[in-house]
């Protein structure tokens, strides 16, 4: 909204900043968390009203977490309020990427919300039907895969080469299957207090300098990476991204005022997943959300050799619980994958120069 006074550049000093992709990602940034932290009081207070008992929590789980039970769920209204209302605010309104990705990511919202509502409502921690989840999740992630080809070429990039192979009609199914994989990751990843956002956080840093320079010929053309014309805005969304994590980690840090909730984990995944289809860094994405990546993989493998065996490979899935199932406190158990997401980050970032 605030893009437009750059129209008025010689006319009114100071409107030229609002051209430049850095100050209004800084802007977004700082707007998000002075939401989420003014009202999220508020949004808690409410929620804990309604809800009762709060998040049901699973009984074959660990121990420890009996005693977060009567804490409020789907703390995702408030990063995506958030996020919402920073991105409208500073993002240029005219840019298809950025509806394209709001879209999913408030959609995927929607339906975590729901599965979030059946959770609370019927006190089980299970939600509505996989199925009919997945289902929709594809449709989704098809449709803002098509828009994508449509506005650009339909390829896949490899990191460390200059190199893109066009996908063809492919893209579509190939960019829903990323989306979708991504916000049922970051899903999976989403049960220790704080363990899911940081990690969110750093892919969104990540992905908000790589949407950067693709978004930028000179720097794509220096990096020799794919050129996506328009990308560029997308910083602006992933900064919004981060200030509204920074302001929901205020009150997620243990002991948890409120959780995320499939409100949050599916909708923040689907944005991370469908700006890295935008931007022609899908793989790059497997390398930087390598936690998402490992806690999905956990339950894959579990489930599918339970089924084959009758026995199981980790103590519990995700992989975070086998940890605290093996004597990891929970702090140990954040902080330490909170590193590997660092680390995982700067290794993806390190393919944007090695070419």
């Amino acid at each position: 909204m605030l893009y437009f006074l750059s129209d008025f550049i010689g006319i009114i000093p100071g409107t030229g900043l609002f051209r430049y992709i850095s100050f209004r990602a800084a802007g977004a940034l700082m707007s998000s968390a002075l939401f989420v932290f003014l009202f999220g009081p508020a949004i808690i207070a409410s929620l804990k009203i309604r809800q009762g008992k709060g998040q049901p929590i699973r009984a074959d789980g660990p121990q420890t977490h009996f005693k977060k039970a009567g804490t409020p769920t789907m703390g995702g209204l408030m990063i995506l309020s958030g996020i919402a209302v920073s991105a409208l605010l500073w993002c240029d309104l005219k840019n298809l990427y950025f509806w394209t990705v709001l879209g999913v990511t408030l959609s995927f919202g929607a339906i975590g919300f729901y599965d979030d509502y059946l959770k609370v409502t019927k006190e089980t921690s299970r939600g509505f039907s996989g199925k009919m989840r997945l289902s929709l999740e594809f449709c989704l992630g098809a449709a803002a895969a098509a828009i994508f080809m449509r506005a650009g070429s339909p390829g896949l990039s490899f990191p460390f080469v200059n190199y893109l192979l066009n996908l063809g009609v492919f893209f579509i199914p190939f960019g829903a299957l990323v989306i979708v994989g991504t916000g049922n990751a970051v899903n999976f990843t989403d049960g220790l207090d704080g363990l899911a956002i940081v990690p969110v956080m750093v892919a969104a840093a990540s992905f908000a300098l790589i949407a950067y320079v693709s978004g930028n010929s000179v720097f794509a053309e220096y990096l020799q990476i794919h050129f996506v014309p328009g990308t560029g805005e997308l910083t602006v969304l992933l900064a919004a991204t981060i200030g509204a994590g920074l302001g929901f980690l205020w009150f997620n840090a243990p002991p948890a005022a409120i959780f995320m909730g499939d409100t949050g984990s599916l909708a923040l995944g689907g944005l991370l997943g469908s700006v890295a289809v935008a931007a022609k860094h899908e793989l790059v994405l497997a390398v930087i959300g390598g936690v998402f990546v490992m806690e999905a993989l956990s339950v894959i493998i579990q489930v599918g050799y339970f089924k084959m065996t009758r026995k199981r490979v980790f103590l519990m899935a995700p992989i975070h619980h086998h940890f605290e199932k093996k004597g990891w406190t929970e702090s140990q158990v954040v902080i330490r994958f909170w590193i590997i997401s660092i680390i995982l980050a700067l290794l993806g970032l390190v393919s944007l120069k090695l070419r």
